[in-house]
């Protein structure tokens, strides 16, 4: 089990301490959010609250989850060593520039974590290399590694889908609603399906996605014809163009 220490102290650094929690590990968090910092230590025996250079000095891995401007003003003075472990979970902030911030340490990765790393199940793309990640994370939720820090930088838009897919469903579930007058029943019935099918992909592996979509695609079906609808009016190249036009904000090279 290892000493983990996570300098900030917001909501993603609540879920991944919810994550760890249970298996043994030392964890330390900063006093960045006192409230939150507060109710963790108050919920979880394993968990003490230290200064930023405790955090780091009494500990093996160090999580970062600070927004880039205030690592570039907090990092720098903190005691790393050559020999510590660390997992950026900061989205706006390359690798490159988290080992200066960092130095001397320089087993450096990067990840995307979600708040449902709390209860398990949330994707880690990570890069560059997953070891430490998967040692604290993998039993609970699939890393999956990246071959280049631009692959990592994609998946920072392709999460971004979450939103205007769960709009999606949201306007389904009104539209049901508007019909059946139940709520409830409206968003479970939602729910469940789209569950279902998120949770056979997962479990089949690569491949199954495709087929599942051409399961759906059967001619003059319902699916089929919803789908065409949104084609006719554009939806796909209207996403396409929302996930490149994020391209220069997370750094990717137009094409």
């Amino acid at each position: 089990m290892a000493r983990v220490g996570f300098i900030g102290t917001g909501a993603i650094t609540a879920a991944m301490v919810k994550g760890l929690a249970g298996a043994g590990h030392e964890i330390r968090v900063s006093p960045r959010n006192a409230e939150i910092a507060a109710a963790l230590a108050n919920q979880f025996a394993e968990v003490s609250i230290c200064p930023n250079d405790q955090v780091v000095e009494q500990s093996e891995i160090v999580i970062l989850c600070l927004m880039a401007d205030v690592a570039g003003a907090v990092l720098p003075d903190l005691p790393f060593r050559a020999d510590h472990r660390v997992i950026s979970a900061m989205a706006d902030v390359p690798l490159a520039q988290s080992k200066r911030l960092c130095s001397p340490a320089q087993d450096v990765s990067v990840t995307i974590p979600l708040p449902s790393i709390a209860v398990g199940g949330s994707p880690l793309p990570v890069y560059p290399d997953e070891q430490t990640v998967t040692e604290l994370f993998g039993a609970n939720n699939p890393v999956i590694l990246c071959e280049t820090e631009d692959s990592l930088k994609a998946h920072y838009a392709a999460v971004a889908t979450s939103l205007p897919l769960l709009a999606l469903v949201q306007h389904t579930r009104n539209w049901l609603v508007d019909l059946t007058g139940d709520t409830n029943g409206a968003e479970t019935y939602l729910s469940a399906i789209f569950a279902s099918y998120f949770n056979d992909i997962a479990r089949s592996g690569t491949g199954r996605l495709d087929q599942v979509v051409a399961e759906l695609s059967t001619t003059g079906g319902l699916n089929a014809t919803v789908r065409a609808a949104l084609e006719r009016e554009g939806v796909p190249k209207v996403l396409t163009d929302a996930l490149d036009g994020l391209r220069p904000r997370i750094g990717l090279a137009g094409e």
